[in-house]
């Protein structure tokens, strides 16, 4: 075995000592780029040196890191190309040296690019209309064929103009859409190696915000702690983040503004005049962004900034009343005094009114200034959204001025006052005057003064015909001193009242009659008729003395009789003389009774009606009742009908609905059956409104403090009847403590001095007067009533200047059918022979 071994050694080393042969493997090589690969070469024979080429010819020298070359042994040598690329192709050759031997053996290196994708990302975005470039960057060698497909379809350019497939593979879209969205494909393929590759590309097609505010314009009032709300609403791909400015700076939540979430909404908390202006919303996303402008316009209300108190002296020649204030818009400035409203012009034929406004400022001037202006003055700022008032008072200085009847009537033994009315300012003195003396003195003892801050009364007593004349009112203060002459003069009984006709029914007959044309002087306070079958007594009444009382009824008269009457005017001095009698008969019986005459006022508490009625001709037949109905006029249905007694004279309708008109109906009925109705139509009065608390805060006392309040003013309540007990009527518990414990005797009874027509003051020695109160039954002067000032016939009078009277009631009767109340009083029995005057 061995030596067959040695044989073919020496058989192969005798053909190598012959020749050198170099083999490479492999022979031939392809390499795609970026790849590595080895080629080995093998050498036959005795070789000192094995040696590699490049392509360009130069020797590959060991140390190359692109290119590695190493020996193994003695017979092979490696050539090693890493990460080959185009540079790396070409005839590489291995040549082997012995000596002068030489063999060598080449090699053809081909590099190739595989299908590479070097970018294609995504999603790759676009703004919507935009022309849209997808990124698909491909290299091979032979360079690949690129195919595009969208939803699985290849994309045939030719068929829409949209599309494009650019020389470097990228597919354009024109004026891309929303609807291009999606996932492309984009595909590469090299034919001569059959290698086909592709990459998903999502493409996503952004849209631009859209953005539109709610209101453009918005209007908030300052100054009134409200709130504005500024919002718009946006739309966008991807959805759009919505912010605020306002004069370049974003707003954030905090103390003063507050955002919603999705930012479309902006409150602007208590807002200010400053907040006005023009606020910005900005919609943004990644394809871009849109602002719109929302405008917020504060107004102000109207408030009065300047306003004061001012004084003049009459006779000026001019004050003026300055007001300012501040609004937006820039309010109306008007003024009103009393009744009057004063605005820019002139205001008074005198034109000593004038009204004059700049911006914000207004003035009033008042010309020749009299004392009338003086007062309270109300200046009015008012805008569009509001208006406030102020009041100023003007004092006007001036010397007193007096008013008053000059001529004044009574009798003698009859006290009556004399009023010195005095408007003055500052407040003047009065002092009265009777023949060049002040008064009262020594030598006019039946004289007395009673003051009040308007008026000086003197009360004359006339004793003697000396005790009528003058008298003067003087009243003084710092600006001046004014005089009045005042007439005493002594009255006398009025005139015969003149009879013009009467006009008979069958049981009654109204008399009508004018009055004197002469009343002494006084007032005339009730009539006096007197009627009576011919040759017999006069039966006779008395009527009260009301305003424009021109006729009166007569009754209990029998039909078909003849009667005559006569009438008198009686007033505080007495009676006149009786008219001329007339004659008349009254007329058969008629049957049913004449309708009453009715009289309908609101009543207390304004949601009420009194009725009232006076009966007319019962028709020869006594009046049985009387029947009243009554109905809201806007409504059909009458309410239940009430029956009354035949001496009611008036009912109460209580509960009624607040300002709303009712017609009520009175009917009288006796045995042959019911008159025609009496109809009145009236309005009650509209329902009060309760006024709130100030603070606006409820009642500020609670049910203890309530009931305390209640047991205090029982306690006074029981403190003040006993009081008056001790004094009056010599009983009670402080009675009981005096003549007990002290031993004293209780109080007197009142004074004489309050005798019938003397005057005595009263006990907190305030120098009113106070009246006795006489009762019509003592047929004392004066009582039916008089002018609002004290005449005459007045006994005295109280510092306002009215008759002290004394309210005679008569007994009232509820029917709580339909919650009325109503009045009877007893059939009044005929006076006969009274005529007596008593003055």
């Amino acid at each position: 075995m061995l030596q067959i071994r040695d044989l073919i050694w020496g058989l192969l080393f005798i053909g190598c000592a012959a020749a050198i042969q170099v083999e490479i493997t492999p022979t031939q090589g392809e390499i795609s780029v970026g790849d590595s690969k080895f080629f080995l070469c093998e050498v036959v024979g005795d070789a000192k040196d094995i040696d590699w080429y490049a392509p360009s010819g130069e020797k590959i020298l060991p140390n190359r890191p692109d290119i590695f070359v190493s020996r193994s042994d003695e017979t092979t040598s490696t050539l090693t190309i890493y990460h080959a690329n185009v540079d790396s192709a070409g005839i590489y050759k291995c040549v082997a040296k012995n000596g002068d031997k030489e063999a060598q053996a080449t090699v053809q290196v081909k590099i190739f690019q595989k299908i590479t994708f070097e970018s294609a990302p995504s999603p790759q975005e676009f703004n919507e209309g935009d022309d849209a470039d997808i990124v698909c960057d491909v290299v091979s060698s032979p360079p690949p064929t690129i195919i595009w497909k969208h939803k699985g379809s290849r994309i045939q350019v030719a068929k829409d103009v949209r599309y494009k497939i650019m020389d470097n593979g990228h597919l354009q879209i024109r004026g891309i859409k929303k609807t291009d969205e999606g996932m492309y494909n984009c595909e590469a393929r090299v034919m001569a190696r059959g290698e086909i590759d592709f990459r998903m590309i999502k493409v996503v097609v952004n849209v631009l915000p859209t953005i539109r505010a709610r209101q453009s314009d918005v209007n908030a009032t300052a100054d009134i702690g409200s709130s504005a709300l500024l919002a718009c609403d946006a739309d966008g791909f991807p959805e759009p983040t919505v912010t605020w400015a306002h004069n370049n700076v974003v707003l954030e939540t905090g103390d003063k503004y507050s955002l919603n979430e999705d930012g479309s909404e902006l409150v602007i908390k208590d807002v200010k005049k400053v907040d006005e202006g023009d606020y910005t919303c900005i919609a943004k996303n990644k394809a871009g962004e849109k602002a719109e402008e929302v405008s917020l316009n504060v107004f102000v209300q109207p408030k009065i900034t300047y306003l004061n108190n001012q004084t003049a002296s009459e006779f000026e020649e001019q004050v003026t009343l300055t007001c300012e204030a501040s609004g937006d818009p820039t309010p109306t400035i008007s003024w009103s005094f009393e009744n009057r409203v004063f605005s820019e012009g002139e205001q008074s034929l005198d034109r000593n009114i004038v009204v004059r406004s700049h911006a914000r400022v207004s003035s009033l001037t008042l010309k020749n200034v009299q004392f009338t202006y003086a007062g309270q003055y109300l200046c009015t700022a008012s805008n569009s959204i509001g208006q406030d008032d102020q009041n100023m008072y003007l004092e006007v200085r001036y010397a007193p001025k007096l008013q008053g009847n000059v001529a004044w009537y009574t009798w003698e033994g009859n006290p009556t006052n004399i009023s010195c009315k005095v408007e003055a300012h500052p407040r003047a003195t009065v002092v009265w005057y009777r023949d060049g003396l002040p008064v009262p003195s020594a030598n006019f003892t039946n004289l007395k003064i009673y003051t009040t801050p308007t008026i000086s009364y003197l009360e004359v007593t006339p004793s003697s015909q000396d005790d009528f004349g003058s008298y003067n009112c003087s009243a003084t203060n710092a600006m001046g001193t004014e005089y009045k002459e005042f007439l005493l003069i002594e009255a006398d009984v009025p005139t015969t009242p003149e009879l013009y006709q009467v006009e008979p029914f069958s049981s009654t007959a109204v008399i009508q009659f004018g009055e004197p044309e002469a009343t002494g002087g006084v007032p005339i306070i009730k009539y006096r008729v007197q009627w009576r079958l011919p040759g017999q007594d006069w039966t006779e009444k008395e009527y009260s003395a009301e305003d424009d009382l021109n006729q009166i009824t007569i009754l209990g008269l029998n039909p078909e009789t003849t009667y005559e009457v006569r009438i008198s005017a009686i007033n505080g001095k007495g009676e006149s003389e009786s008219s001329p009698a007339k004659h008349f008969k009254t007329e058969p019986v008629q049957g049913e009774p004449s309708a009453p005459k009715i009289e309908v006022k609101v009543h207390n508490r304004g949601n009420s009606l009194k009725v009232n009625w006076i009966k007319q001709d019962d028709g020869g037949s006594p009046i049985k009742h009387y029947l009243v109905r009554y109905k809201a006029k806007y409504v059909s249905d009458w309410k239940p009908e009430m029956r009354l007694p035949n001496d009611s004279e008036h009912v109460v309708l209580n509960g009624l609905d607040w300002n709303t008109e009712y017609e009520v109906h009175v009917v009288a009925e006796n045995q042959q059956g019911r008159s025609e109705p009496g109809i009145r139509s009236i309005r009650t009065a509209s329902e009060p409104t309760t006024i709130p608390d100030a603070m606006g805060g409820g009642s500020g006392l609670g049910t203890g403090a309530i009931v305390g309040i209640l047991i205090v003013v029982f306690f006074l309540l029981l403190v003040g009847v006993d009081v008056t007990c001790y004094f009056l009527n010599k009983c009670g518990l402080l009675m009981c403590i005096a003549v007990n414990f002290c031993g004293k005797a209780g109080p007197g009874a009142k004074s004489k001095d309050m005798e019938e027509g003397k005057a005595a003051f009263t006990k907190d020695e305030s120098k009113e007067p106070i009246v006795e109160v006489r009762t019509e039954e003592e047929h004392t002067p004066n009582q039916g009533g008089g002018p609002t000032e004290p005449n005459e016939t007045t006994p005295l009078t109280e510092p306002d200047g009215k008759t002290v009277k004394d309210d005679k009631t008569k007994g009232e009767a509820e029917v709580k059918n339909a919650t009325a109340e109503v009045k009877t009083v007893p059939n009044e029995a005929p006076q006969t022979n009274g005529n007596e005057s008593k003055a």
